[in-house]
């Protein structure tokens, strides 16, 4: 699997016993560092020895391991394979690999060049790739198989500034549009070629990363981000969550999406912490107990998924449901104690410290075992977090940090830190940026991470500020300090009769249900709110049964009394929402909305135009009825 170099060393589980006590000195970047090329040759000087990435060799069948100094090598391998092409500073560079050390390595090569990576999500259709590589102006396609190109290729749109395309597998010398196809052991590894390359080394000022947006209801726009972004954002996120040499973090997140990149590749180097990469967000339970990372960084839709198998288990025991309850209420009270906190109930804290040491080993200790037990840090990003996930992590004692951000925030606009935590806000402006609010409730952002504008796109981008603050489409309050987010001002339902309501807290209240795994909530010029759930198949299975029903039959979904039975448990989790807001009809699939069938972004968020034009049929007879 690594080619062209210096193999990574294997890696045994005794390796890393050391590393449950991290050290905790914190990290601070020296003022020298102000490019992601200087913030990587600083790295390897500093700890060339420390263990800096890991990942797993199917070939071998074992996970291997790579110091910084190996790492560095590589690079300068890559680096000189780039540099053969002599590339224009500023030229763009298409990456189309899954996380891993590869990844690491072409996105390193391009930077020392001056030039511009533009990550690509792997499971991103090849219609939508094409237009990124059309519309970046691509000069390199690197890309995981021959297979993935040829289906970009078959889209059939013009890509005449695109001079290569090189694949980890062995490959045709050409094919389809003419553009030359390359085999990555042969692009690394010709006979004259040589580490001394000269450098074109960037400027703050100079182009980073090309990242496009996720598009949930148009084109994907690339987000110009420079060095300068990126660098400021990671020394704020370095003082907030305090990452420190010894971590390590679990990777799983795509590294086209911004809050990987930077959270979860830039932030662990500027640490010295290392980097294991997940073998797929199917094996990320196993992942998780294997590698026993001290710091996650996530979308919400992870920790969705872990409660909701809990609730499953919980379904078949009164018992365990009602020790599990007191379990999550006596630890959010702790929590609430700890972060100073307004807390529900009048129970004395010594009694809940008593009930916690019978509690923690019977129900807390077993949840974090599945996290794989150590965990320092669990960051939640992308999406908002629901009241009862957040709840039940917490007070079972997961130290889950919600932040909020946006691509063109190069990242992160706020977070909540460990000693500083209220899971009902994103938390504070991370140090260096500034947030407002605007018309119409709007949160404003301001600060050295915030994007220079859009890709070959004047227009959006000077819609896209007011008086120099960044849009960023998000209504909010700031109370105390810490952003409260409220909801999205383009996502805003109006009924026909006026009223206002958000969809998205409406979806995240309704997936708290083991049968509900996903939610598309819709009533815009309609008289009142509806939804279109996603079933969960063992909770369907167990509903079907109690209605006399076959649940593999694509008639029960239709069925009139497991609509009604659906919409009275929607109207149990909604029963906190005013009147107006609550769903008074349902429609029932069992088909998954995702990536691939276009009804998910990259970053998994509702692609709500694509699935109005999916099911709008079903919409119409909802009102009807």
């Amino acid at each position: 699997m690594w080619v062209a170099g210096i193999r990574p060393t294997p890696w045994h589980h005794s390796r890393i016993h050391g590393l449950f006590r991290p050290n905790l000195m914190s990290v601070a970047l020296p003022e020298t560092v102000r490019t992601l090329p200087e913030l990587f040759q600083w790295r390897v000087a500093a700890s060339p020895r420390a263990e800096a990435y890991r990942e797993f060799d199917p070939e071998a069948g074992e996970w291997v391991s790579a110091s910084w100094q190996q790492i560095g090598d590589q690079v300068a391998r890559w680096t000189a394979a780039l540099a053969r092409f002599a590339l224009p500073r500023g030229a763009r560079i298409a990456i189309l690999l899954p996380n891993g050390m590869r990844a690491v390595c072409i996105d390193q090569a391009a930077l020392a060049l001056g030039c511009v990576p533009v990550p690509l999500h792997a499971l991103d259709n090849p219609a939508s790739i094409a237009y990124i590589l059309s519309d970046s102006g691509a000069s390199v396609l690197v890309a995981a198989t021959e297979a993935q190109w040829r289906a970009i290729d078959a889209v059939g749109v013009a890509l005449p500034e695109l001079r290569q395309v090189v694949v980890a597998q062995a490959a045709d010398s050409q094919q389809g549009s003419g553009v030359p196809v390359v085999g990555l052991q042969d692009w690394l590894s010709p006979p004259n070629l040589t580490l001394a390359v000269p450098m074109q080394a960037p400027e703050a000022h100079d182009l980073a990363a090309l990242v496009y947006t996720s598009g949930t209801t148009g084109k994907p726009k690339g987000v110009i981000l420079t060095h300068s972004n990126v660098v400021s954002n990671v020394r704020a996120v370095l003082a907030t969550v305090a990452p420190v040499a010894g971590d390590v973090f679990l990777s799983f997140l795509p590294l086209s999406h911004t809050f990987e990149r930077t959270a979860g590749y830039y932030l662990p180097m500027a640490a010295g912490a290392c980097v294991v990469y997940a073998r797929s967000v199917s094996l990320l339970a196993d992942d998780l107990k294997i590698v026993r990372p001290t710091i996650l960084i996530s979308v919400p839709r992870i920790y969705e998924r872990v409660h909701a198998k809990v609730q499953e288990t919980l379904a078949g025991s009164v018992l365990k449901a009602r020790l599990f309850g007191w379990a999550e209420a006596v630890g959010w009270r702790r929590f609430c104690r700890q972060q100073g906190l307004p807390r529900e109930g009048r129970v004395p804290g010594v009694l809940d410290d008593l009930a916690w040491l019978l509690l923690a080993p019977l129900v807390a200790r077993p949840l974090l075992k599945q996290f794989g037990g150590r965990l320092r840090a669990a960051v939640s990003g992308g999406a908002p977090l629901s009241k009862p996930l957040a709840h039940c992590f917490l007070g079972l004692g997961l130290p889950l940090l919600q932040g909020y951000g946006m691509t063109e925030t190069s990242p992160v606009v706020a977070a909540n830190a460990p000693r500083d935590n209220d899971p009902a806000t994103v938390g504070r402006p991370v140090p260096g940026v500034e947030v407002r609010i605007g018309d119409n409730l709007e949160l404003q952002v301001r600060g050295p991470n915030v994007m220079r504008g859009y890709w070959k796109r004047e227009q959006d981008t000077a819609r896209a500020f007011v008086e120099g603050w960044l849009r960023t489409g998000d209504q909010a309050a700031i109370e105390g300090g810490r952003v409260h987010i409220l909801g999205r001002v383009k996502e805003i339902i109006v009924t026909s009769t006026g009223e206002k309501v958000a969809p998205v807290d409406l979806e995240l209240a309704i997936m708290a249900d083991p049968l509900f795994e996903q939610a598309y909530v819709f009533g815009d010029n309609r008289p009142f709110i509806a939804c279109i759930v996603v079933l969960g198949m063992k909770a369907w299975k167990r509903l079907a049964a109690t209605l006399g029903l076959d649940a593999a039959a694509p008639a029960s979904l239709e069925d009139g009394a497991a609509r009604a039975m659906a919409l009275e448990r929607i109207h149990a989790l909604t029963g906190g929402f005013p009147h107006y807001a609550q769903p008074r009809a349902v429609a029932l699939t069992l088909q998954p909305w995702t990536i691939d069938n276009g009804l998910m972004t990259p970053t998994l968020k509702l692609k709500r135009n694509n699935l109005t034009a999916r099911f709008g049929t079903v919409m119409e007879s909802l009102y009807r009825r």
